[in-house]
């Protein structure tokens, strides 16, 4: 797989150089603040692919273009997704193709989360829903003083179902977890550093990718097969734990997700108002 004009591609989604051992990726949307539309879903693992084959990166940065890193799941783009299971909601046909959609997208993140090369995350402004998503699926993560976060899908209807409930728990501690899983509320830098979601906070965007970009060098100048290495030892323990949590998650939000909470939600976000759950 490992293509010597990968990174020379025209990826929709992503901006890619590949220089001295390093990949550094940005986030492009197209939507809006790096929204995550069906671009970003197909290429994401695609391009991970590419990243985990090639011998001559040996860690990579990933960070968000413009000033936020992402908010989240493209809502508009990524309709047609919810449409047949919520126009068709009894049927088993609908939730079926939800089901094999969802696993695609759970896909993706894991591509990130498995890549043999380390992954380092340079976060700033919005990181919301989605976006924590893929900081969790990187190894090692920064933000800026300015950056904000929130697992917000609580708060449009839905479980967070592509890796966030998966992975998180292994990051920061349960009541912190939980809490913020539960309310969706917004969290700032200095909360996620003390929590253990980022490992340092930089004064402004530019700071936190000089210490993305300065972690990695260091990764990449260690010998590569032994940095393999450890990435599998450590994720072995954990790697069986997220599996059956995605799983889970997935098999439950086709069963479930269709409601009309869910859909009083995505009418609230267009209608920009607040929505009324009426637990139905």
């Amino acid at each position: 797989m490992a293509d010597q004009a990968w990174n020379d591609r025209d990826w929709t989604a992503f901006d890619v150089t590949v220089a001295d051992h390093i990949a550094e990726v940005a986030l492009t949307g197209p939507g809006k603040g790096n929204a995550m539309g069906p671009d970003f879903w197909r290429e994401l693992p695609e391009l991970f692919g590419y990243i985990d084959a090639d011998p001559a990166v040996r860690a990579v940065v990933l960070t968000g273009a413009g000033k936020h890193f992402s908010y989240g799941l493209d809502l508009v783009a990524m309709g047609g997704t919810l449409a047949n299971v919520l126009a068709d909601k009894a049927k088993a046909a609908a939730r079926t193709e939800f089901l094999e959609s969802l696993r695609k997208l759970q896909a993706g993140i894991t591509a990130v989360a498995d890549c043999r090369k380390p992954v380092v995350a340079a976060i700033s402004g919005w990181c919301i829903g989605g976006g924590v998503d893929l900081i969790c699926a990187a190894d090692i993560r920064y933000a800026s003083a300015d950056a904000t976060f929130s697992i917000r899908e609580v708060k449009v209807g839905m479980v967070a179902d592509v890796g966030t409930l998966a992975r998180l728990p292994f990051i920061i501690g349960d009541g912190h977890m939980r809490e913020l899983a539960l309310t969706g509320k917004d969290f700032d830098a200095a909360r996620a550093e003390k929590i253990g979601l980022v490992n340092d906070v930089a004064d402004d965007q530019e700071a936190a990718l000089t210490l993305a970009r300065e972690t990695a060098r260091e990764i990449a100048d260690n010998p590569p097969l032994v940095v393999h290495g450890i990435k599998d030892v450590l994720d072995q323990s954990r790697s069986a734990a997220v599996h059956d949590s995605l799983r889970y998650v997935a098999a439950w939000n086709s069963a479930f997700l269709p409601s009309e909470d869910l859909s009083e939600a995505i009418t609230a976000v267009f209608e920009k108002r607040k929505p009324e759950f009426k637990g139905r």
